[in-house]
């Protein structure tokens, strides 16, 4: 795509809108001016490949990313979140081919741990997944503008998703790891606590779980393994990467009683199995277990064998975010049918 005229006025949105490169609502018309000031504050070079976006393999140079920065309302200094992003979702863990193609709902959410949370002025606390915070806001809007205009994933072309959801316009929280009794999603997943990353997970939209009452870990887990069995349908099993995001308050439970992460998460795994007597296909529900796996069982409508919701406790990733009044938290399903996509990670590299 090529740049816009710095002469153009706000009729530039319309041509821009026209062209077919924006998300529907009003862009920033990106200027000679604006793109290279971004592209500098960087400190990395405009022809610099950072990946080839699916599903088209559109070149994604840092001059391109930063053209849809811009146009998405970017600062200068949060590109390099966005070229960390951008790398994570060409990387063939994410599947961002499927994620752009399916008829599925998933969006890229971007997940941002360390120091320059702070920095940005990145949202980790009240509202985490809503509006108000300019960071979080653009750099969803970047990845997603990058997703469309370099990778081609244009909404009723290539991007066939039934439903979609909010999300697909911008997508992006921090972790508020000082309200963590745990150590971050990056650290438990071999960073240092001083390296400032991006995660991206192809996820559904949050699912709000309330929890008012709830005074012991068991109490609390029994409600969020409730509704963790219902991500994607209720007879789903062998899922993968879900983000478990648990308010301050929720966390507070299990911490203050001494439980781990990896505690929390074989609770929640071992709750979440059922026998192959209850998953049988149109019983109950329409979906169930595919015929491959019946077959492995001589008398399934009989069988006690427990199978799980998720492949692994692995599978759910937990982190801390939000406010610090209520008890409510969120459950974000990834996308992860057959093999799927993976929650990646990228350290951002700044100047």
């Amino acid at each position: 795509m090529s740049l816009a005229d710095p002469g153009l006025d706000a009729d530039a949105i319309e041509e821009l809108y026209a062209r077919g490169v924006t998300d529907g609502l009003p862009v920033v018309p990106p200027t000679r001016g604006r793109v290279e000031r971004t592209i500098a504050a960087s400190g990395r070079g405009p022809d610099e490949l950072i990946g080839l976006v699916p599903p088209n393999y559109g070149r994604a140079t840092v001059e391109k990313i930063a053209v849809n920065a811009v146009m998405a309302g970017c600062r200068p200094e949060y590109l390099p979140v966005v070229l960390a992003a951008v790398e994570a979702v060409c990387d063939d863990a994410f599947d961002l081919h499927g994620v752009s193609a399916t008829t599925n709902a998933p969006a890229p959410l971007v997940i941002v741990n360390g120091p320059l949370r702070g920095e940005l002025d990145i949202n980790c606390g009240a509202g985490v997944f809503g509006s108000g915070w300019r960071a979080n806001a653009t750099i969803g809007r970047a990845l997603r503008l990058v997703c469309v205009n370099v990778g081609g994933a244009r909404p009723g072309e290539v991007s066939m998703s039934t439903l979609a959801h909010p999300g697909r316009y911008t997508y992006c929280i921090g972790e508020r790891e000082e309200a963590s009794p745990w150590e971050s999603l990056a650290v438990e997943h071999g960073f240092a606590p001083g390296d400032s990353t991006v995660a991206v997970l192809a996820a559904d939209a949050p699912l709000g779980v309330y929890d008012q009452r709830s005074r012991t870990p068991e109490d609390l887990l029994a409600t969020l393994a409730a509704s963790l069995a219902v991500v994607a349908h209720h007879k789903m099993t062998h899922w993968g990467d879900t983000l478990l995001v648990l308010s301050p308050e929720h966390v507070r439970i299990p911490g203050d009683a001494g439980w781990t992460k990896a505690e929390v998460r074989r609770w929640l795994w071992e709750r979440l199995q059922r026998p192959v007597r209850e998953l049988l296909p149109g019983r109950d529900g329409g979906e169930g277990l595919p015929e491959h796996v019946l077959r492995k069982f001589p008398d399934p409508a009989r069988d006690d064998s427990p199978i799980a919701k998720f492949r692994s406790p692995d599978n759910i990733k937990i982190l801390v975010a939000g406010g610090t009044a209520g008890r409510f938290s969120a459950i974000v399903p990834g996308w992860t049918f057959s093999k799927g996509s993976a929650l990646v990670f990228r350290p951002i590299r700044t100047p």
